[in-house]
């Protein structure tokens, strides 16, 4: 069964939410029994190749959904709404938002920031049923107007803007907060101060949840470590070496074997001479 939402707000066990992208991910992640699984909009990272997630379109976020969803469907699905999909007013952002829904069967939308124009957004749409997922601290969508991807919230200004900005997600009606690489004791300050979940990402253990990137922590990429996550395997590594294996043994007739050969009887094979 799917969770529901009044299970999400400060539970007594931590939640775990893990990034997917495709059908095989989201079948690993829910026979792991994992809480929420996010189609994040760093696809466009580490599945599309862009250098940051501003290219992911609506198209590109609702055909990945759609896998995860058909991989995983009792698992809490949330999906990102991209770049531009909710900047351009509200009757945008409500036309984008019913869609991925209705294409994707997701539970839950997510949204990055706390502006005015964001707030409004997150009213309008829980209003209307569409459950919100807030996003405060480094905003990979808009990174370069925060000084590219490090820390936020190490200074007065930026740690009251951050604490202020999940308030008003709150408020506005999001059910969690994603904190994401904001200093430890911020986020639990945070944590302390909302009544709905907060999930970190670089962010300290006191959160209510924690969200990793699928290919961060299975290591996916050799050598591309991150001080946010934690590599729990080194799939890449055992991927590239079954890989090299693989052309070693075709360029030696060594693959393949009888064991992966079909056979047919003489008889038939003679009157082709």
């Amino acid at each position: 069964m799917k969770r529901s939402l009044p299970e999400l707000s400060h539970p007594q066990q931590p939640l775990v939410m893990v990034t997917a992208y495709d059908f095989p991910g989201a079948r690993q992640a829910q026979a792991a029994g994992v809480d929420l699984i996010l189609v994040g909009d760093s696809l466009g990272n580490v599945v599309l190749g862009y250098d940051s997630t501003a290219p992911v379109t609506l198209g590109d976020i609702i055909h990945h959904a759609r896998a995860v969803r058909r991989g995983a469907p009792d698992t809490f699905l949330v999906v990102d709404l991209p770049f531009g999909t909710y900047h351009t007013g509200v009757t945008d952002a409500m036309r984008h938002a019913v869609r991925v829904v209705q294409e994707t069967g997701a539970d839950a939308l997510k949204m990055e920031g706390a502006t005015p124009e964001v707030l409004d957004v997150v009213r309008v749409l829980t209003r209307n049923g569409i459950p919100v997922m807030g996003h405060v601290g480094l905003m990979p969508q808009t990174a370069t107007a925060q000084g590219g991807l490090r820390v936020q919230g190490k200074d007065d200004e930026s740690a009251r803007r951050t604490l202020e900005g999940a308030l008003a997600l709150q408020e506005a009606g999001a059910f969690a907060v994603v904190l994401e690489a904001i200093p430890a004791r911020l986020a639990r300050l945070i944590t302390e101060r909302l009544d709905v979940a907060t999930i970190g990402i670089g962010a300290g253990v006191h959160c209510d949840g924690q969200v990793l990137v699928y290919h961060d922590l299975l290591g996916l990429y050799e050598g591309d470590e991150k001080k946010i996550a934690k590599r729990y395997a080194e799939l890449g590594r055992q991927a590239r070496e079954a890989l090299q294996t693989y052309a070693a043994e075709v360029r030696a007739r060594e693959f393949p074997t009888k064991d992966q050969s079909f056979v047919m009887k003489d008889e038939v094979l003679d009157k082709l001479y």
